[in-house]
């Protein structure tokens, strides 16, 4: 067994971290989507699902585009590992950020709560993700929260995205270790100021069993992480994207905000997305009309409302065939 020596602030269990056999110290980010039940009223179903995803595929984009490796998603939250604790900061400001720009749907936002600390993790489990829901319990909605072990690890650069004091409500009674807000650089210092952003309110009960204190065993288990070496590479009209661990999850649609954008009105506005993992390149479809995936020259087949692994090569279309030349076809080939 290793032991690895910290230098500690006066809170509890931090001085000293022991390290299991096979395990190590990670920055553990948790995101979870708030909002989901009062859309469901007026939406139903089908439509909260498609919006809650767009604000999950935001959060995805922030984690992958800092560095961050996700290591279990459900229908309402993620959870990713970070080596850095400045690169798991600067991913919940671009989370925050990127769900925040998104319009109101039926006079309801979809809005995040994120947990950040740092700790002891094992196969996505251990000290480091208990302490990260223990966290989110006591985050209110549109909120972000650090522990005292990850703002001992910032740099200084870093340091200015944290509020300068802890947060002083009932929480801390709650916690083993002090907690930090979150914010941008350009957040004003009243936002940041614990007193007035912490007001006394009901704190969400957590929507995912992936953020329950007590997970079922069935989401404890992390996805697989993919292998360095595996890219993908994208072709759409004049464009080329390369899919691999800086940014391994590619969105596909109609609208404007999309990585790769779809002009053709038989395609939805978040008609599908590409992602990274270990087993290979997944293409999952959300879709009204599908996709239309030809692999390695093979016959054609329609994809809807489920995943397919690509491998070699090939191309597919949104909403169409993939063999209609005059179409907006997107061409991939593992490299």
């Amino acid at each position: 067994m290793d032991t690895a020596i910290v230098p500690g602030v006066g809170y509890p269990d931090r001085s000293i971290t022991t390290i299991m056999p096979n395990s190590h110290l990670l920055c553990v980010f948790i995101a979870e989507i708030v909002g989901g039940d009062r859309l469901a009223t007026r939406l139903g179903e089908e439509e909260t699902a498609r919006a809650v995803e767009r604000c999950l595929n935001r959060i995805d984009l922030a984690v992958g585009s800092t560095g961050g490796d996700t290591v279990a998603r459900d229908r309402s939250a993620v959870i990713a590992t970070f080596e850095k604790c400045d690169d798991a900061i600067m991913a919940a400001c671009e989370a925050m950020d990127r769900v925040r720009k998104l319009p109101p749907l039926s006079g309801t936002l979809i809005q995040v709560r994120i947990a950040i600390h740092y700790g002891e993790v094992e196969n996505g489990m251990g000290k480091g993700v208990n302490g990260a829901r223990l966290i989110l319990q006591a985050c209110n909605v549109d909120q972000s929260l650090a522990s005292a072990p990850v703002i001992d690890e910032l740099n200084p650069a870093v340091k200015r995205f944290v509020s300068a004091e802890a947060v002083n409500d009932n929480i801390e009674d709650t916690l083993p270790w002090p907690v930090f807000i979150v914010g941008t650089q350009n957040t004003s210092t009243a936002s940041l100021n614990p007193a007035l952003s912490l007001r006394p309110r009901p704190r969400p009960e957590p929507s995912s069993p992936l953020t329950s204190l007590k997970p079922s065993p069935a989401v404890q288990s992390p996805a697989a992480q993919p292998s360095p070496s595996l890219r993908m590479q994208l072709k759409h009209q004049q464009d080329t994207l390369i899919v691999d661990g800086k940014r391994p999850v590619i969105l596909l649609g109609r609208e404007l905000g999309n990585d790769i954008v779809i002009i053709d009105p038989r395609a939805s506005r978040q008609h599908a997305r590409i992602e990274r993992r270990r087993e290979g390149f997944m293409l999952i479809d959300e879709s009204t009309n599908g996709c239309f995936v030809t692999l390695n020259g093979q016959e054609e087949q329609c994809l809807k409302g489920s995943t397919l692994p690509l491998a070699g090569s090939g191309r597919f279309g949104c909403g169409f065939s993939s063999q209609e030349i005059e179409s907006d076809i997107v061409f991939f080939e593992l490299l």
